[in-house]
């Protein structure tokens, strides 16, 4: 279990993060919705200490980060940024064996080679392993990245805005693939969103941030609601419920 407590970050006088507690939904997709600057990747980067935080703690399974090894962290805890520009040309499999740095130390035994192989098969990249990774599509180099992490065979997952940059076909696939390990796998899974109808439609769970504080969290259907996403985006929304599902729309300004 993952629990924040009283969670606070800035930078110099510029306060991003302010007084957070929550408890992460174990073994479901959370989506973090806000507007830009609302502290979700923030919050992500102190989740992951990638950040120290100005004050609060971070509990996993009841032990303070502060005090683990950064190789136990990576043990535990996996994280897909927004960006990951790559200092070298790597294959695919060079790739997805990275994710077990943590186990490995760089040591590959015949049971890393194993789990490399098992996730290349579940992401269906077996026959592009040996392709660079900047001669994948933008779908085929989501689901390397993703091989990795599941590599990494962790339990929590934490992916900021690993939608950008790809169409909505391959939007769908990937948020269609993490379904598909918090159901295979058990995994808990956090992901940093900005598509409303895509948290919406795949997520069990969403957490409303604004201006560095949660102002609403919950089952999905419970957030996703009219007067809710207005507060949260300062916008007004329509909710519609259609074959079931509820879907955003944004009303526009009339001049």
């Amino acid at each position: 279990m993952i629990e924040i407590r009283q969670l606070s970050q800035s930078y110099g006088e510029k306060q991003v993060l302010n007084d957070v507690s929550i408890v992460i939904p174990e073994k479901k997709i959370t989506a973090l919705i806000g507007a830009n600057g609302a502290g979700k990747s923030t919050l992500v980067n102190v989740i992951s200490r990638l950040l120290n935080p100005s004050k609060g703690e971070v509990l996993i399974d009841g032990v303070d980060i502060k005090n683990l090894k950064t190789r136990d962290i990576a043990k535990r805890l996996a994280i897909l940024k927004q960006s990951n520009p790559l200092q070298v040309r790597l294959s695919v499999r060079d790739l997805v064996a990275f994710g077990r740095y943590p186990h490995s130390l760089g040591h590959l035994n015949a049971f890393d080679h194993q789990k490399i192989d098992e996730c290349l098969a579940y992401l269906d990249l077996v026959d592009v392993q040996d392709r660079f990774i900047d001669q994948l599509s933008g779908g085929q180099k989501q689901r390397a990245y993703i091989a990795m992490i599941l590599a990494q065979d962790t339990e929590y997952v934490f992916l900021d805005e690993p939608l950008n940059n790809l169409d909505m076909r391959y939007a769908v696939e990937m948020m269609n693939i993490l379904q598909r390990l918090v159901k295979d796998f058990n995994k808990t899974i956090v992901v940093v969103v900005h598509d409303i109808n895509i948290a919406a439609t795949f997520a069990d769970h969403i957490i409303a941030m604004k201006g560095g504080e949660i102002l609403y969290e919950g089952e999905t259907n419970d957030i996703i609601e009219k007067d809710i996403l207005d507060h949260v985006y300062d916008h007004d929304f329509c909710v519609e419920c259609i074959n079931g599902q509820k879907v955003c729309m944004y009303k526009a300004v009339q001049s």
